[in-house]
């Protein structure tokens, strides 16, 4: 079986590092401060579960940059309102990284 390539819009996992993780939370505290009750401005900010070092949400491949490290941006699903933008980004198992999902 031939391995995988990654392309634009397939669907990887891609694992939160520590400061990725403090960054989102940091985004969506900022958030939750600054709104007030009486602002009905149709803005949609940074809401959702707090998010830990280890967590691995779906990406969204938005461009392939080196096939032969298999470097990529991809735009991570989080678990909320909110994306984050993970640039240039190789393929592994670790923090920082995406891999394809198991076939289940």
């Amino acid at each position: 079986m031939a391995q995988q390539q990654p392309s634009v819009g397939r669907i990887v996992l891609y694992t939160l590092n520590e400061q990725e993780a403090a960054d989102i939370n940091h985004r969506r505290r900022d958030f939750h401060e600054s709104r007030s009750a009486d602002q009905h401005t149709g803005f949609v900010g940074h809401v959702g579960n707090h998010a830990t070092a280890g967590d691995v949400y779906p990406a969204i491949v938005v461009r392939v940059w080196d096939e032969s490290t298999v470097t990529c941006n991809l735009r991570v699903l989080l678990d909320g309102t909110d994306t984050y933008w993970a640039t240039s980004r190789e393929q592994g198992t670790g923090p920082s990284q995406w891999h394809w999902p198991e076939r289940v």
